[in-house]
């Protein structure tokens, strides 16, 4: 599943980009400002249909342009093409093997891409909403019906919170279908989160030098059914007009001790600890599943000392993927020697 071609036009400073990418190394050196994150964007929209730096895809547009787009070859048997364009309207629109999809996680599907970039440490310090969002991705790529119990129930959730809003009285008539939903994913999730401990304990002693205990919170009470939570916290979801439990409130957690690892961790170990997540995640993915992500690595040595920096590199150089790493420095081979080499100056983009 490595992506061979990108073909990128208005994202960010890039005003127009092609690179042929080898399976295995990438690498993009340039200087600050130059575009090279703006790359590492272009292919993780590719494949998840958002950035991994803001929500509002509007926001990658180049100044003065009315859309981008960004277009992909798959590299292997059979070669398949996907696509992305994002309007200044707001309006998103994606194509894989040249048909329209109905939905983007049919990009992920097909384009698996995960990301280690500078704010990795906001895995561990910031609240619930990113490790959620990392812990689905892990679970969309195992759970085949996952991506079906997700969409149903955020519809429920919506239709739901709608008429806590204007009809409280009728809200209950939303809770069958959030059970239902709603306790199948949370499984799908509590699966996920059993089958990571085996790689999570001795990764996370590797890059962190210390155990930490890796938990799942579901999102509402362990003594309580998800019906019985919904008719408990009915008084609260009225006077607020949201719903205050269920699996859109679900968390991993992170403890060392008593603690919660956000309050005992400095913010390199944060950063070694999202890393072991990201590293621990992939290796389920690979040796589970049968699967190859291709890995963007954004300035991988920030914030890193030489013991941890070695430490991190052998994971990653252990893992069977597609890499594409940014760089100041075009002689960076610290994650083995580059099979493909490009450099960017003022968001132009050539192979070296």
């Amino acid at each position: 599943m490595t992506l061979a071609a990108l073909s990128a036009a208005n994202v960010r400073c890039i005003a127009r980009a092609e690179l042929d990418l080898h399976p295995e190394h990438n690498l993009i050196w340039g200087a600050n400002g130059s575009g090279k994150t703006s790359l590492l964007e272009a292919i993780y929209l590719l494949g998840r249909g958002r950035s991994f730096r803001t929500r509002n895809s509007q926001r990658l547009i180049r100044y003065g342009e009315s859309e981008l787009t960004v277009h992909g070859r798959m590299g292997i048997p059979p070669e398949q093409t996907l696509g992305i364009q994002v309007s200044r309207s707001g309006n998103t629109v994606a194509k894989l093997a040249g048909a329209f999809v109905q939905s983007l996680a049919e990009l992920s599907a097909a384009f698996p891409v995960q990301i280690i970039d500078p704010g990795i440490h906001k895995l561990v310090e910031d609240g619930a909403y990113r490790r959620r969002r990392w812990m689905d991705w892990g679970v969309f790529h195992v759970e085949q019906s996952f991506v079906q119990q997700w969409a149903a129930y955020t519809r429920a959730l919506k239709q739901r919170n709608a008429a806590l809003r204007t009809a409280p009285e009728s809200a209950t008539a939303w809770d069958g279908e959030l059970v239902r939903w709603g306790e199948s994913l949370s499984e799908a999730r509590r699966r996920w989160v059993e089958q990571l401990q085996a790689y999570w304990v001795p990764m996370c002693r590797a890059l962190v030098g210390q155990e930490i205990r890796l938990g799942y919170s579901r999102g509402w009470p362990e003594n309580m059914s998800l019906a019985e939570a919904l008719a408990h916290a009915r008084p609260r979801d009225v006077s607020h007009a949201t719903t205050h439990v269920g699996p859109h409130r679900a968390d991993v957690t992170l403890r060392i001790g008593t603690h919660l690892a956000r309050d005992a961790l400095s913010r390199g170990q944060q950063k070694l600890t999202g890393l072991a997540l990201v590293l621990g995640q992939l290796r389920v993915l690979e040796e589970q599943c049968r699967m190859s992500p291709t890995l963007l690595l954004d300035d991988p040595a920030a914030e890193l000392d030489q013991s941890r920096l070695a430490a991190f590199i052998r994971e990653v150089r252990d893992l069977h993927c597609q890499l594409v790493i940014t760089s100041l420095e075009p002689e960076s081979d610290a994650f083995g020697k580059p099979n493909r080499t490009f450099h960017v100056e003022q968001g132009s983009v050539e192979s070296v």
